[in-house]
């Protein structure tokens, strides 16, 4: 049930229904409400929110794996990320998405969901193969050299990692 709220209007306050859904324009001013399920319905979100984008991935990526686009005879495609042969990361997957097929990309600055085993409240960098570190590189051991150092996010629960785009180091 939404709440309603109290408006003026010629001098008398009224209530009012705010609205849990959009039919466009017609609604324009009107106040949205939340739905039964505690979230606005995607009625009433701007059509270039989404976030998505189209990939061609190149090889095989699975859910949560971050991935690296680049140019493959001309074609952007999609590929693992990998801090140890200069893959930054510029998205990740929520779904699998097989090697040369089509999927959906999400860019950093939105929220992976699609993770296990990460600690609420750490930052989490940028492994090998799609994965995390929960532990930047150390930038004095040898090793490291030559490897990307980048911050991807924090943990917001146990799935949920919350990335930023960061910029990266190459150690």
């Amino acid at each position: 049930m939404v709440d309603k709220v109290l408006y003026r209007n010629a001098g008398e306050t009224k209530q009012y229904t705010p609205i849990t859904a959009s039919a466009g324009a017609g609604d324009a001013g009107k106040i949205p409400a939340l739905g039964s399920d505690g979230k606005l319905d995607p009625s009433m979100y701007d059509p270039g929110a989404d976030p998505s984008e189209p990939i061609t991935a190149s090889e095989a990526i699975g859910a949560g794996k971050f991935y690296n686009r680049f140019a493959d005879g001309g074609v952007l495609k999609a590929r693992l990320a990998d801090n140890s042969n200069a893959r930054p990361a510029h998205g990740f997957v929520r779904e699998s998405v097989a090697a040369d097929a089509e999927g959906t990309g999400y860019p950093l600055d939105s929220v992976n969901d699609a993770l296990t085993g990460l600690t609420v409240g750490t930052n989490y960098y940028l492994g090998t193969a799609g994965g995390v570190l929960a532990a930047p590189l150390d930038a004095t051991d040898a090793a490291n050299t030559g490897k990307i150092d980048q911050k991807l996010g924090m943990a917001k629960s146990a799935t949920e990692l919350v990335t930023d785009d960061y910029d990266y180091v190459v150690l």
